[in-house]
């Protein structure tokens, strides 16, 4: 009933007001101001689509504000094709650490994190654990990697749907699972309380968002452990890092996996990301032509 008299300032989520759009009972025709809150989240959940569907249904005259914790590009390219001679705001980074957080880091190679991990979880007192990976298809491998071992764990991430997420993060609090891992902009907003540990598996190269990441734990004057697993290519954040806190990071040597590698060169890296790269490609390809239900549903579509 408030819909159909007219409110001067409506607040939704992408499908849901798409949703009452096509019922009717929503029309964007005089908006004046449109605002895209936490719009690296949106893009990162999916919601693009969505979006640009309510974007196209806005009068062409109108102000809009996109407010976002990071810049990535796609967020750069889609400020370029919705906006019009944007201004840019950009607030002070954090750059502080809190007390309580005590703050560890192990370096290793490469091939040598995922022994170091579970060389980590093999103490006990370590019972609740927020492990952030950079991209999803690493955290999904870390998820893969750690149940073999025993360990009950579970990702959140763009690419799972809302419910499998809020599941996760439930069993996550209520002890049923011992490691969530997830990606930054997944763990936004995620609030859990007296969260101790919280693992780095992959050095973010935004020195901010390391205090953004372990901040998730030692809230509230509680004590919080911060482990960092570093390998050859990330040093350099490491000392990025270093610099915006202030402070040197307790340097762990004694573990089994010691860093003997050095960083890669400019080729060598140039080689290493194409093989990534086609790797990845072949893993999804496989997972396609596993999937006989998809092609079926298909044809039954055309």
């Amino acid at each position: 009933n408030a819909l159909r008299r007219g409110v001067d300032i409506l607040v939704a989520t992408p499908g849901r007001l798409l949703d009452l759009m096509d019922q009717g009972f929503i029309r964007l025709r005089d908006v004046e101001y449109f605002v895209l809150d936490e719009a690296d989240r949106m893009l990162d959940m999916g919601f693009i689509h969505d979006i640009r569907k309510i974007i196209a249904k806005l009068p062409p005259k109108r102000q809009s504000l996109f407010f976002s914790a990071t810049m990535p590009n796609n967020i750069v390219e889609l400020s370029r094709k919705i906006l019009t001679n944007p201004i840019k705001v950009e607030v002070s980074p954090v750059s502080s650490t809190a007390e309580t957080i005590r703050q560890y880091l192990y370096y290793t190679n490469r091939l040598s994190k995922k022994d170091l991990l579970l060389n980590i979880l093999q103490d006990r007192k370590i019972n609740q654990v927020l492990l952030f990976s950079r991209t999803k298809h690493g955290a999904d491998k870390i998820v893969r990697y750690l149940k073999k071992q025993k360990i009950k764990t579970a990702a959140i991430h763009g690419d799972k749907a809302q419910n499998q997420r809020q599941k996760a993060l439930k069993q996550f609090k209520d002890g049923e699972i011992r490691v969530l891992v997830a990606t930054d902009i997944a763990a936004r907003g995620i609030d859990i309380d007296k969260l101790k540990y919280v693992i780095n598996y992959d050095i973010p190269n935004i020195a901010e968002t390391y205090v953004h990441r372990i901040g998730r734990s030692g809230r509230a004057g509680d004590e919080g452990i911060s482990i960092s697993i570093c390998e050859p290519e990330e040093n350099a954040y490491i000392k990025d890092i270093e610099k915006l806190i202030n402070q040197k990071i307790e340097i762990i040597n004694d573990h089994p996996f010691p860093q003997t590698d050095n960083p890669m060169t400019a080729n060598e890296k140039k080689v290493f990301e194409k093989e990534k790269t086609q790797r990845k490609q072949e893993y999804f390809a496989a997972r396609n032509r596993n999937r006989p239900n998809s092609s079926r549903f298909k044809r039954r579509n055309n």
